[in-house]
């Protein structure tokens, strides 16, 4: 157990370091700070091989961060909510079923597994990696499943890192609002970490607007694992074992915290220690997934799992972008 704790600590001093040098460079060049975190994390991905550091960093990536999250909810004003009206939320989920129907069917055009696509366009539409292993608890048990988890985690983690990268381009080129660019942030980047990094990085509205939305898709998770578990209908599913083990506990404290705020319980000082904590930690978070983040791994995959990850990723941007366009 002290061996664990060491390791850690290691790993979560380790991912500080970065953090606080990203935080350095970012001041003195006046750019995003959560950005210098993830390439300065990438850069260092040969040290997380080494495996001392690896239970801190994992930790980080994982835990720290879902707390980072929880502790967004003070953020959020419900009334800005209101003011995104039903359209935004409505353009979001229509894109999320689209987007895994898509996934399976282009996976069949590939000469894919069904379930591939199934998997994929769940990662994609949902929340990444949590929502592929949610998935995977309720799809057929065969030898080839872990494969193809392997294959989704790592171009999920890839393309959402990417994402992150160039989408604020994106709505920047697209002239859209913070909020516009929160919604499209939100709606179309896959995981919760890449949706922070990107929307924090235009501004803190749109970085609100691009959590709540984000937050949004992942409360759809059990629905969907519920869809595909009644599609399949397998005798020998894990889910009630594998899907408890998925349910977003930051989920709750990000709504808890946001209810709170909204009806006055929260004094001015805490919300604001609150506020200052869960940007910090953010920094460090995104730089223990980009140490995680391997892209010599992506290219032992073949060019057909990626080209299928990169089209569902690329159909559901564009569906949120064409929802914006029509819309407003």
């Amino acid at each position: 157990m002290l061996l664990n704790l060491k390791a850690k600590l290691l790993g979560a001093m380790f991912c500080c370091l970065i953090a606080v040098i990203a935080t350095m460079v970012a001041t003195r060049y006046q750019a995003p700070i959560m950005l210098f975190a993830l390439l300065i994390g990438l850069s260092l991905h040969s040290f997380y091989q080494q495996g001392n550091i690896k239970a801190g960093v994992d930790y980080c990536s994982r835990e720290l961060l879902r707390f980072c999250v929880g502790l967004l909810g003070v953020r959020i004003a419900f009334s800005d909510i209101v003011s995104l009206g039903i359209t935004p939320p409505l353009i979001v989920m229509i894109s999320m079923l689209l987007t895994i129907m898509f996934g399976v069917l282009f996976a069949r055009i590939l000469g894919l597994p069904k379930v591939f696509g199934v998997l994929s366009g769940g990662a994609v539409a949902v929340c990444g990696v949590s929502a592929a292993a949610a998935i995977s608890t309720v799809l057929p048990n065969n030898k080839s499943q872990e494969k193809y988890f392997a294959l989704t985690v790592i171009g999920i983690t890839t393309f959402s890192t990417l994402a992150m990268i160039f989408y604020p381009i994106v709505a920047i080129h697209l002239g859209f609002s913070d909020q516009l660019a929160g919604v499209f942030i939100g709606g179309a980047i896959h995981d919760v970490a890449q949706v922070v990094g990107a929307g924090y990085s235009i501004s803190e509205e749109a970085g609100d607007v691009a959590t709540y939305i984000k937050l949004l898709r992942v409360a759809l998770l059990m629905p969907i694992v519920m869809m595909v578990f009644f599609a399949y209908r397998e005798k020998d599913s894990t889910m009630s074992a594998g899907v408890s083990a998925f349910i977003p506990g930051f989920l709750i404290m990000f709504f808890i915290l946001a209810f709170l705020k909204n009806i006055g319980l929260l004094p001015a000082w805490f919300i604001d220690v609150i506020r200052t904590m869960s940007s910090n930690l953010l920094v460090v978070a995104i730089a223990a997934i980009g140490v995680k983040t391997s892209l010599k791994q992506v290219l032992s995959v073949g060019w057909r799992p990626v080209l299928l990850m990169a089209g569902e990723t690329v159909f559901l941007a564009s569906l949120i972008i064409a929802g914006i366009l029509c819309f407003y």
